[in-house]
């Protein structure tokens, strides 16, 4: 069995899946998510997962992780527990932002999808025509009317924003909650994403689009 394993501890609590083939050929599928647990259960919940689905550590080839933006301890735990899993060189280790695997979840439309989800009061992460911003929610609004932008992966912030929801409606947006759906819609990463044991989280909001810009 050839298993993938997806971690996300960038915002509240964890989400992890681990997604493969079956020996007999079907197709395998397990998520936990947990708002409220810390890191200290990232090696219990993927135990858990391992033997839902009948595999063993030695099955997992392939790890990915985001690395923000998000929560200072969750990113750190998130990323140390993957390296650590990685390090053996039995398995590839992979790191996106959290952004990217968020645009995932647009499917076919992820290519042409904009992602915006809360950084503080007033303030937004924006994900567009692949580029990552931090900006006041004037700025979205003029990028996403700018871009006609037709699909929109936001959170539960972004969707009861009011400023937010009339461009949403004014654009004709189709809108996508970045919960709720499977982890392994992230896999085409694992194309376009050049594996390596050495991921560093991006902590605080502002130099975490400094350096991207760098």
């Amino acid at each position: 069995m050839t298993i993938d394993l997806y971690v996300d501890t960038s915002r509240k609590g964890i989400s992890m899946a681990v997604a493969g083939n079956a020996p007999d050929g079907a197709r395998v599928y397990e998520e936990i998510v947990n708002t409220e647990a810390r890191g200290e259960i990232l090696g219990e919940s993927l135990d858990t997962l391992l033997k839902r689905v009948g595999a063993t550590l030695d099955d997992v080839k392939r790890v990915m992780v985001t690395l923000g933006p998000g929560s200072f301890s969750g990113l750190r735990t998130g990323v140390a527990f993957c390296q650590g899993l990685c390090f053996s060189g039995k398995r590839d280790l992979y790191g996106v932002t959290t952004l990217q695997a968020l645009q995932c979840f647009a499917g076919a439309e992820s290519a042409v999808a904009a992602v915006v989800i809360r950084a503080r009061t007033g303030f937004w992460y924006l994900r567009l025509n692949g580029e990552e911003k931090f900006i006041e929610t004037p700025e979205v609004i003029e990028l996403l009317e700018k871009a006609c932008v037709k699909t929109v992966v936001a959170d539960d912030a972004a969707l009861a924003d009011e400023a937010l929801k009339a461009v949403f409606e004014k654009l004709g947006a189709s809108m996508m909650r970045d919960t709720g759906l499977p982890l392994d819609r992230w896999a085409p990463l694992f194309d376009s994403v050049k594996p390596s044991l050495i991921q560093e989280a991006n902590y605080i909001q502002p130099s975490y689009f400094e350096k991207l810009k760098a």
